[in-house]
């Protein structure tokens, strides 16, 4: 038998809600119930006055209705345009990412394989990167790119911070300098990748040009590249194309390299280098890599900024380092302390995903000896389909020389086609290129070649 006061508890009724329960119970049902009948007066009045305020919306259509619209980005314009043509025949060779003969984008297979490990690993994690990344990725990026025996390394005169992919890379360090530089103007080539004088100059640098490519050879004016650093400010900054010069695929022999060198450092002029395609470029990361060792084993500082898009096709990982080669191990200690100053506010901490998928196949010997092959067999895919094309429009005889083709080197083409003849190809071949005649060889496959090679031919055919 139940205790009496356990029978009086369970008979006696619950206490009823208080008045100001009952208050907020009302306004609850107000908010959520806007139509219900339970709305008094007092409640249809002040929606009444509140209703009668006019709203900002109401007055005007926009704080930023005078802001004009900004055009495409010349480069990845190309590939709205393209996907706005509903013809079966399009091709596009605007895009900067590696495709397969099936026009395809590829996932490495050994990037599939680390990323399944990382998932299988139960000890991972999720939290905050450093300010600088994640250390082994750092330590395996800098030999990468300066030989793991490099003296620089050795002597703890590199600092490498990770950053987001190339451009990221290149904008901490255009800053980096901006603030702790004596020198704030920055030489780079004409012509270069787009992005370039946007980095430097939004990261506080003046940007002034030096000649590179000579339209007549569609090669490279090296007299014209020596006489504009000759005649550079003591201390300027110049950025280099490590390898693969974008957009000409044109890069100096190692004998004119080696001229680059002395002269630079005969001037102080700080190297700054830009490394988007280490291995992507010849298939060999060692002999892609031999302009920046050429600098780093004079005992002379420069920077180096890495990107893992083109060659391990993490183009979307962004994935990418900073180094900065320094003349002394105590002066590296200092330059990481800033480089965390100017991240700190940027994006405060880089990806953990990419850099982990870098780091697992850079420290297996079996991984990266398989990532070598893929990317030796990306680099000769791009290199038959440059003899492909060559052959294709010598055959159909289509006038001038284009040799060029097989003499340039990388992802990109400088085709020599001027703007009129890129227009006509789009419109009436449905090829899309960017206006200066560059195209992407790694857009070309066997199915589309000839169509290409048929529409240069016409162009330069009609339009001379």
């Amino acid at each position: 038998m139940a205790p009496a006061s356990s029978v009086r508890a369970a008979q006696e009724p619950s206490p009823s809600p208080s008045p100001s329960a009952d208050r907020r119970l009302s306004t609850l049902a107000r908010h959520l119930l806007p139509s219900s009948p339970r709305r008094t007066a007092a409640a249809e009045d002040t929606s009444a006055t509140l209703e009668s305020f006019p709203t900002m919306a109401s007055q005007v259509a926009s704080v930023f209705a005078g802001i004009a619209q900004a055009p495409e980005d010349p480069i990845l314009g190309v590939t709205v345009a393209f996907n706005k043509d509903p013809s079966p025949v399009k091709v596009n060779l605007g895009v900067g990412a590696y495709r397969t003969e099936e026009g395809k984008p590829l996932v490495l297979n050994v990037v599939r394989c680390a990323e399944q490990m990382l998932i299988n690993d139960p000890s991972r994690y999720k939290e905050y990167l450093p300010i600088t990344g994640l250390a082994e990725f750092n330590k395996l990026s800098a030999k990468l790119i300066f030989g793991a025996d490099s003296p620089a390394i050795q002597e703890n005169r590199v600092v490498t911070v990770q950053c987001l992919s190339g451009t990221g890379s290149l904008r901490v360090g255009g800053e980096f300098l901006a603030k702790h530089y004596h020198e704030h103007t920055i030489y780079i080539p004409t012509p270069t990748w787009g992005n370039h004088p946007k980095i430097f100059t939004l990261a506080g640098l003046t940007a002034r040009t030096y000649r590179y490519y000579d339209p007549a050879t569609r090669g490279l004016d090296f007299n014209g590249l020596v006489e504009d650093l000759s005649s550079a400010p003591l201390g300027s900054i110049v950025l280099l194309h490590a390898c693969a010069h974008n957009p000409t695929g044109v890069d100096p022999t190692v004998d004119q390299w080696e001229k680059i060198r002395q002269l630079m450092r005969s001037k102080s002029l700080l190297p700054f280098f830009d490394s988007a395609y280490q291995g992507f470029a010849s298939g060999s990361l060692d002999k892609d890599a031999q302009p920046v060792r050429m600098f780093v084993a004079d005992g002379g500082e420069l920077l180096m900024a890495q990107s893992y898009a083109k060659n391990m096709g993490l183009y979307g990982e962004r994935v990418g380092a900073l180094s900065i080669v320094c003349g002394s191990a105590d002066v590296a200690v200092r330059v990481e302390s800033q480089l965390k100053l100017v991240i700190r506010p940027m994006y405060s901490s880089p990806p953990l995903h990419g850099p982990s998928v870098v780091a697992t196949i850079l420290r297996d010997s079996e991984m990266f000896n398989e990532w070598t092959v893929e990317l030796k067999a990306m680099a000769d895919r791009i290199i038959s389909m440059r003899q492909q094309l060559f052959d294709a429009l010598k055959s159909r005889g289509t006038p001038g020389d284009w040799s060029h083709i097989i003499k340039q080197i990388g992802m990109f083409t400088f085709t020599g086609l001027n703007s009129e003849q890129v227009a006509f190809m789009r419109q009436e071949y449905h090829i899309y290129m960017t206006s200066d005649g560059r195209i992407s060889m790694a857009g070309l496959n066997m199915k589309n070649l000839p169509h290409l090679a048929d529409a240069i031919h016409a162009a330069v055919t009609k339009l001379k």
